[in-house]
């Protein structure tokens, strides 16, 4: 009977190792990541069925529903209006956020910069702190009993602003979003900058160019991927706008339970103990976010990326 020589048992050994050392981040990605995905899912598809007046044991079982709770999801007005929000948040914060960190990040990519290293910790140090954090800090210098720029502007005689009033509030969620996230974008793109070879600049410098030039034609044309990359994660994130307005909306009667799709998830699943109709608009604001960042990444791969659409 054929023996195997040591070498091709060691071999076959050995083809088993990768896959223990893959084992535990397989398992937190289907415990953390596939799982509730599923469960979510799954409650979608259910709904409670009240029998008699609701009272006893018996009275509340839970029954398939198919694709009822979705249909409620996307008939109701408030989902809507929430996500319509959102959208102008979006177009008010992205462009701002991503054009001030762009014009940071080429600041600080200057020759002979000054104070670099501690412009850089400034900027960035906001989106060290936590969303609530900030929200909290801001929503106490909106608030006009607690807001030194009332105190400042009552002293020279000038109207007091209602920073949380229903035609500003919008505005101040989005000054926060701004202040937190400019920081980490910042930092993506000089980072992206730094990997760029100085030896390009110094050939654009040697034809004549000035510093705009080198910036518009060799920096930001090779800052196009950090570009894409940054606007992806923005607006992920923006769609998923929850701690801001969350945060404020005990301070001001301008921002309702149902002011972002998230608020009406939260309200749902935890104010009127509907975690079915809670999960139906959950997986339905997941799908859609999925498609508007697949659709964002096939719109501008070929210029980012150069693929073939």
């Amino acid at each position: 009977m054929p023996t195997a020589t040591p070498g091709v048992r060691r071999r076959g050994r050995r083809t088993g190792v990768p896959y223990v050392f893959l084992a535990p981040a397989v398992i937190l990605f289907l415990a953390f990541f596939l799982a509730p995905i599923g469960y979510a899912g799954y409650l979608s598809l259910r709904k409670v069925r009240i029998s008699g007046l609701g009272l006893g044991r018996g009275s509340r079982t839970e029954v398939f529903a198919g694709l009822e709770n979705y249909r409620n999801a996307v008939t109701d007005s408030e989902l809507w209006s929430g996500a319509l929000r959102v959208l102008g948040y979006g177009a008010l914060l992205v462009p701002t956020m991503l054009g001030l960190a762009l014009l940071f990040a080429l600041l600080l990519d200057r020759p002979r910069a000054r104070l670099a290293r501690f412009s850089r910790t400034a900027i960035f140090l906001p989106y060290a702190v936590p969303a609530v954090i900030a929200s909290l800090l801001w929503g106490f210098l909106y608030l006009p009993a607690t807001s030194p720029l009332n105190d400042l502007l009552a002293r020279f005689g000038l109207p007091e602003p209602d920073l949380l009033g229903t035609g500003a509030v919008f505005y101040a969620v989005v000054n926060i979003g701004l202040w937190g996230g400019v920081g980490f974008n910042m930092i993506v793109l000089y980072t992206a900058l730094r990997a760029i070879p100085p030896e390009l600049y110094e050939s654009a410098r040697l034809d004549g160019c000035s510093e705009i030039q080198v910036a518009l034609r060799i920096k930001i044309p090779l800052l196009t991927p950090a570009l894409v990359m940054t606007t992806l994660f923005t607006m992920i994130a923006t769609l998923q706008v929850f701690s801001e307005p969350m945060t404020l909306a005990p301070m001001t009667n301008s921002i309702s339970s149902t002011w972002t799709p998230l608020m009406k998830i939260y309200r749902d699943a935890f104010a009127t103990d509907d975690r079915y109709a809670a999960a139906a608009t959950s997986v339905l604001i997941a799908a859609i976010t999925l498609l508007l960042s697949l659709g964002f990444l096939r719109l501008v791969q070929r210029r980012a990326f150069g693929q073939e659409q």
